[in-house]
């Protein structure tokens, strides 16, 4: 089997993923295709970085969600929408539920150090997702209609 399959199921998972999600949250209609193409994004970058480069959870979440919050950004300009309909879904490839889950299972079953190991790790997730999203959004955007001041015309 060719290895394009494995992405390419990989990028139709994620997709299908993430407009489930957010149609669940009852997200509007005409924003699904979009959702889903900026949550596949993310995850492919996470999915490359973890496979072919090698890069810890932690950092292929940093740099994932480095360009799935550039498309958010560029589909809420484009469908004139908040960031949130496209950013919330997208994330949701890359949110460590299953780290969460283990975590609070090895709590509960007092194994104090797979328990610290995991949470460790999913904290490191979760803050490099929220350390991506908000590197990402404190870039400024242009204003439409706005001249720079070196292409202004000179004054009169």
């Amino acid at each position: 089997m060719p290895i394009w399959t494995h992405y390419f199921a990989h990028f139709m998972v994620a997709v299908i993923a993430t407009i489930s999600f957010g149609i669940t949250f009852q997200m509007p209609r005409r924003h699904y295709l979009a959702c889903g193409l900026t949550g596949a994004v993310g995850w492919m970058v996470y999915i490359f970085c973890v496979e072919l480069f090698a890069l810890s959870p932690a950092i292929a979440t940093l740099v994932a969600t480095l360009p799935l919050t550039g498309c958010a950004r560029f589909f809420a300009i484009r469908h004139k929408a908040p960031v949130t309909i496209f950013l919330l879904p997208g994330i949701f490839p890359l949110v460590p539920g299953a780290g969460i889950y283990y975590t609070a299972y090895y709590f509960l079953q007092g194994e104090q150090e797979l328990f610290a190991s995991k949470g460790g790790e999913t904290f490191k997730v979760a803050l490099a997702l929220a350390l991506g999203i908000a590197l990402v959004c404190s870039l400024p955007l242009p204003l439409p209609g706005r001249v720079d001041d070196e292409h202004r015309p000179p004054p009169s």
